[in-house]
């Protein structure tokens, strides 16, 4: 068995969350081991990337969006601070233009901008004949059109990149290294169980047996998280998976540029998006399926495939010309209200020390890394924010009267290095 491993904070999985709650740790002067066989390989892999408070906003789930406001305020400033800047993420600030294609279509458009302008959101009709001058290769058959200035896009492959580099930019002579981690932050392995001494959370073990000690474990891999052992006795983590089929594609040079800004649709009432890349690539998604077809091998489904190509086509025609690149599958960890498992976890004395839960972002994981990273350094630096309670990881299993005390399982003695 491997010597053990020592950090200041442990943080199990290494997407998009992940990645930016170990990116602003360090940034707080924290040393992280960075717990995941296979960063960034999972939903951040399939994400499209879009920073969408306001198109994202869906009936009866307003309470989230005040933290996807927050978040879309904070994604200048996080991207600003990587080496490489925003540029390097693929972090672009053009306009969402949301379309429908028949009169159903914009009515419904037209009935959620309603409810986006209650809450104080920024979306305006748009004339077809300005809509087309925009986007020029739009079908002539939509039926409306709606700009949203605040809805914005990164690249989440290029971020993932972009913070493993931030991360591996220190030496063995730094504060931050882990020893016995890759490159002093990365332990490429699968976290087995949570390791308790006295009540409080301690670290990990890994698969290997291996033991990774810190003095706060952060709970981050989607729907690894509620199968990880040694949780909190009567936690509940009620995830799900929620896959979702998505494409990449070339555009020919005399496609180029298909459209220079994202395109969310509705077809016939369902949703499609295409989002340009910077590198002459699109990506068309929207699919959301719960059909368990081959979770295992993340199989892509034949009819979501047919479905989005079709829908994306009806909004912008020469889609049809384009070359598939890739198909691509993920699960993403859904809870039953569709809001993120973020925070600590109620103890007999008080939230239990050393655990931090972050999980559950379903649809909204890359527009929230900002302030989750945020919001997680805050707990560990020891500070709390009342407007965030609504999120915690525990209320699933919460009495009547307030949040359960949860107790240690009966094996978490004392362990030792």
């Amino acid at each position: 068995m491997a010597d053990a491993i020592h950090a200041d904070v442990a943080i199990i999985g290494g997407g998009i969350i992940g990645l930016g709650i170990a990116h602003q740790l360090r940034r707080l002067g924290r040393s992280v081991a960075l717990i995941d066989p296979w960063p960034a390989n999972g939903a951040t892999f399939a994400a499209a990337g879009m920073l969408a408070p306001v198109s994202e906003l869906h009936y009866q789930e307003e309470e989230l969006l005040e933290l996807m406001v927050e978040s879309s305020r904070l994604w200048p400033a996080f991207v600003g601070a990587l080496a490489g800047g925003a540029h390097a993420a693929g972090y672009r600030t053009t306009p969402t233009l949301a379309v429908g294609a028949d009169a159903a279509d914009r009515r419904a458009l037209a009935d959620l901008r309603v409810v986006q302008k209650a809450a104080g959101l920024g979306v305006e009709p748009l004339a077809l004949r300005e809509a087309r001058e925009r986007e020029p290769l739009l079908s002539p058959q939509i039926s409306c059109a709606f700009d949203i200035p605040t809805d914005h896009q990164v690249d989440p492959r290029k971020l993932a990149a972009c913070l493993l580099a931030e991360l591996s930019d220190h030496s063995s002579d730094d504060l931050s290294w882990v020893t016995g981690a890759d490159n002093g932050f990365a332990v490429k392995a699968l976290a087995h169980r949570l390791l308790w001494d006295e009540g409080r959370v301690s670290g990990v073990e890994l698969e290997s047996g291996t033991k990774v000690f810190a003095t706060e474990t952060v709970v981050a891999n989607g729907l690894g998280a509620a199968g990880l052992d040694g949780l909190p006795e009567g936690l509940t983590l009620p995830l799900r998976p929620v896959y979702g089929d998505i494409l990449r594609l070339r555009v020919p040079d005399n496609l180029q540029p298909l459209v220079t800004s994202t395109v969310r649709g509705i077809v016939r009432g369902v949703p499609v998006y295409i989002v340009p890349r910077d590198d002459g690539t699109v990506v068309i998604g929207a699919t959301q399926r719960e059909d368990g077809l081959s979770t295992a091998s993340n199989a892509v489904s034949a009819g979501g495939v047919y479905q989005l190509l079709r829908d994306a086509q009806v909004l912008v025609p020469a889609v049809a010309e384009l070359e598939l690149l890739e198909a691509t599958a993920r699960a993403r960890p859904g809870t039953p209200d569709n809001a993120p498992l973020l925070g600590r976890v109620a103890g007999t004395n008080g939230d239990i020390e050393g655990l931090v839960v972050a999980t559950g972002f379903f649809r909204h994981g890359v527009l929230l890394t900002p302030v989750a990273a945020r919001i997680v350094g805050e707990l560990i630096n020891g500070s709390t924010d009342a407007q965030w309670a609504p999120f915690r990881p525990d209320r699933f299993t919460a009495s009547a009267t307030g949040p359960r005390n949860f107790v240690p399982a009966h094996a978490r003695s004392k362990e030792s290095a």
